[in-house]
């Protein structure tokens, strides 16, 4: 049985309106000696590799940095960001939908990958998933102020 998420795709300018409502800022990445900014919305998972931290984007890139997956959880917005396994860290923008099973619940993101629930993480791990949409829910009826084109 698999629970659908979101009854609408989210696109670019839902992303991005999503992303102010949730103060998910740029994010400073140690990258080669020198920083690097990407915009945390941008983020569709994050996976664990001994003391390095692959993050995997939206556009299908990948980059590698040597930080824990620990140490970037304290970075990331806590709203958005779910650690539903120790080696994976999802961005609920783009989780697609949740994969009960009698065995290991497994959740789906929109880029193909299926990431492994924790049975000891699974009911936090759903509770965090409803209160996202419920705040998605929130936002969503918010009448939002009209577009001005200027020709």
């Amino acid at each position: 049985m698999k629970a659908i998420l979101f009854a609408k795709p989210l696109t670019s300018v839902n992303l991005e309106q999503i992303a102010d409502q949730f103060d998910m800022s740029d994010l400073t990445l140690p990258f080669w000696g020198s920083r690097k900014k990407m915009p945390m919305h941008r983020i569709v998972r994050l996976e664990g590799e001994g003391n390095y931290t692959v993050f995997h984007f939206v556009d299908g890139s990948q980059l590698m940095v040597s930080l824990t997956l620990k140490k970037m959880e304290s970075r990331l917005s806590p709203k958005v960001f779910v650690r539903p396994h120790k080696k994976n860290i999802i961005n609920l923008l783009y989780l697609e939908s949740v994969n009960p099973d009698r065995q290991q619940m497994s959740v789906s993101l929109v880029n193909g990958d299926r990431i492994e629930v924790s049975r000891r993480k699974a009911s936090r791990f759903i509770k965090q998933v409803k209160g996202f949409q419920q705040e998605l829910m929130v936002l969503d009826a918010k009448p939002t102020a009209p577009v001005v084109v200027v020709a």
